[in-house]
């Protein structure tokens, strides 16, 4: 396609021209932008239109779609508010005054540079769009490209609430940024997620790809305190205790980690493999378990609540898991029905601790250092 500075002249003559009175050739008029090719203008422009020879009156741009971009009239420059799609076509259409008092129509036509895929970067955005989660889930925006430049990207980023309630951003890599509340969710909270990244610059010639919004809610306060000594777990929601349920949690060598774990995920049924924590086939601990029921992932590392018929013996008197916490069938499926991604479980006892990165351990640091996490503090 040839792109040309169109210059279409429509003009309504004002009183001196229909009285004949004539001032000499007026100036002509033209519409510039501060780019140097109009056939490749870069998505992160500042992008600015002037209209050389005459005043502008009005000025609007559009995707041959009819798509509208944002900006605002200073002067005789217009400049772009908005953001530019790559590899688009746009309209420039413009009403200026010339020089002999004469209003004139202009058009210029440009367009945005081509990306490719391995140019944009993709945010996927947990918890998912609908969805009921626990007071404990972060916001977890992850990267398919790396974010360098993660203070421009998080000045796009935020989170809202009704309530409202304060938190702030934690970059945990370059792929992975989260963001927690001061405190616990309060329950029933509609939360709003606005990832608004598209076309800003990611840093190393990479660019957001695509703006997302999600808005989620939060349910019931469920929060269940695991104590590793006295192989106990009290079970409260909206702060009452509804059960006290006997466990068995990591024994020697395979302790099971104190701290702040959120529910990850959820499996009616789902095979246990001890070579996926690091345990050979050929180790006397080894196991391989096809159809554990009522699990729920804590950890990346591997730790979950699930039903352990095989240590119902145990349970309410000894530590005997490879550092999972095992309940009896019956008590499993009772949690498990009432638990939904984002709840917490809170572990005391032993001296394993969970950290930040191990799953949504966003709880695991004060609030002021989770903050300190943010590119912008």
């Amino acid at each position: 396609m040839s792109l040309v500075s169109c210059q279409v002249d429509h003009e309504n003559r004002g009183p001196e021209a229909r009285q004949g009175v004539s001032s000499g050739r007026p100036d002509p008029v033209r519409l510039t932008a501060n780019v140097g090719d109009l056939a490749a203008v870069p998505v992160a422009k500042a992008l600015e239109i002037s209209a050389p020879g005459g005043g502008l009156q009005r000025l609007a741009v559009a995707t041959r779609g009819g798509h509208r971009l944002r900006g605002v009239l200073e002067g005789d420059v217009w400049r772009l508010t908005s953001r530019l799609e790559p590899g688009t076509d746009y309209v420039a259409r413009a009403t200026a005054v010339r020089s002999d008092g004469e209003r004139v129509e202009r058009v210029l036509e440009f367009r945005t540079q081509d990306l490719s895929l391995d140019q944009q970067t993709y945010a996927s955005v947990a918890p998912l769009a609908g969805e009921t989660v626990g007071v404990g889930m972060p916001v977890i925006v992850s990267f398919d490209l790396p974010v360098t430049d993660r203070a421009a990207f998080e000045r796009h980023m935020r989170v809202s609430s009704t309530p409202s309630q304060p938190g702030s951003w934690h970059w945990l890599s370059d792929n992975e940024a989260h963001w927690r509340p001061k405190t616990y969710w309060q329950a029933g909270t509609e939360v709003s997620v606005d990832i608004d990244v598209n076309s800003v610059p990611a840093g190393n010639g990479v660019f957001g790809q695509e703006s997302r919004s999600v808005d989620f809610r939060v349910g019931a306060a469920n929060v269940y305190k695991v104590d590793a000594r006295s192989h106990r777990m009290q079970v409260f929601s909206g702060g009452e205790l509804l059960r006290t349920i006997p466990i068995t949690t990591g024994k020697a060598g395979f302790i099971t980690r104190s701290g702040v774990k959120v529910v990850m995920e959820k499996f009616a049924e789902k095979r246990m493999n001890s070579e996926t924590v690091g345990i050979a086939s050929d180790d006397p601990e080894a196991y391989d378990i096809d159809d554990v029921q009522w699990a729920m992932r804590l950890t990346h590392s591997g730790e979950f609540i699930h039903a352990a018929p095989w240590s119902v013996g145990s349970q309410g008197s000894a530590n005997v898991s490879h550092g999972c916490t095992g309940l009896s069938t019956q008590d499993a499926a009772w949690l498990y029905a009432m638990s939904k991604r984002g709840d917490v479980v809170e572990y005391t006892g032993t001296d394993r601790w969970m950290t930040l990165e191990n799953g949504y351990g966003d709880w695991n640091v004060s609030f002021d250092d989770y903050r300190n996490g943010s590119a912008l503090s």
